[in-house]
């Protein structure tokens, strides 16, 4: 029960009533004025509700969703950019292990290729060291070829001289092989 049902039901309700009415009066309180005032009040929150209320409350509801959708969004684009992270690593890796291989490569190939070269140096100087062998022979063979003639020359004259007589040419033929057969020996 109300605590107004509970006055008119006492007794001294009647006077009661009238000592509300009293205050009621001398702080102005009208019934019909007090219940336009409810009317307006309701009518006022029935115009809130609908369009500022609700506005604002569809607003915000959108407004988490795109909060929302955006939190999920940064979760995939963080996912995706921790993927894009290790595959960039795996491919550095492997860049890293392919120059390694081509470094290894291009060792393995200079050593050949010095080798090769070394080879065809040593192959080149002993091309040279035969040639020069072989120019040293001929010229040896040449000045002793040389020297035999000169000898014999010197001997012939030697024995016109001491003998005073002029040697024929098979005289000279003949000292001519006799000293050349004793210069080899």
């Amino acid at each position: 029960m109300t605590p107004l049902l509970i006055l008119a039901q006492t007794p001294a309700a009647p006077g009661m009533l009238d000592s509300v009415k009293a205050i009621g009066q001398q702080f102005g309180f009208a019934w019909p004025l007090f219940l336009s005032n409810c009317v307006s009040f309701a009518i006022v929150c029935f115009l809130l509700q609908k369009f500022a209320y609700k506005p604002v409350v569809d607003m915000l509801e959108q407004r988490r969703d795109k909060i929302a959708e955006a939190m999920k969004n940064a979760e995939r684009i963080k996912s995706e950019l921790a993927d894009a992270e290790k595959k960039k690593s795996d491919i550095l890796s492997q860049a890293n292990l392919e120059a390694q291989r081509m470094i290894e490569e291009a060792r393995t190939s200079a050593t050949i290729v010095a080798d090769r070269k070394t080879q065809q140096a040593t192959a080149e100087a002993e091309q040279i060291i035969t040639k020069a062998q072989e120019a040293a022979k001929l010229e040896h063979g040449r000045m002793l070829a040389e020297l035999k003639r000169e000898v014999g020359h010197l001997v012939i004259a030697t024995t016109t001289r001491v003998t005073g007589k002029v040697l024929t040419p098979d005289d000279q033929r003949r000292i001519n092989e006799e000293t050349a057969s004793q210069i080899a020996a």
